[in-house]
């Protein structure tokens, strides 16, 4: 499931990342795009790992405790990325309806 959602996430971040301006900051540190590329790669990862230890426990090979703490994990991953995509949004609505 998670693997077919790899190549739309990745061509998404690819489109964001390509399509912001290249300047030369004075600041020492990433930039907004790359912190957010990172953090999404970190996520899928988190997602991934998740994903194979819910199989792992279905198989027998992962115990109760490590399948609901990679769930676990998982779901904050989840709900972290969900709160700054509703924040992007928000900023997003709240600057389109400043008057110019």
């Amino acid at each position: 499931m998670i693997a077919a959602l790899l190549p739309v996430a990745a061509n998404v971040l690819h489109a964001v990342t390509s399509s912001a301006p290249s300047t030369a900051s004075a600041t020492a540190g990433a930039d907004f795009g790359e912190v957010m590329a990172q953090a999404s790669s970190d996520a899928l990862k988190t997602l991934k790992t998740a994903e194979a230890t819910s199989m792992a426990g279905l198989q027998g090979k992962a115990s109760v405790q490590q399948v609901v703490d990679s769930v676990m994990s998982a779901q904050r991953t989840l709900q972290t990325s969900l709160a700054i995509r509703d924040k992007a949004v928000a900023a997003y609505q709240q600057i389109s309806q400043m008057q110019i």
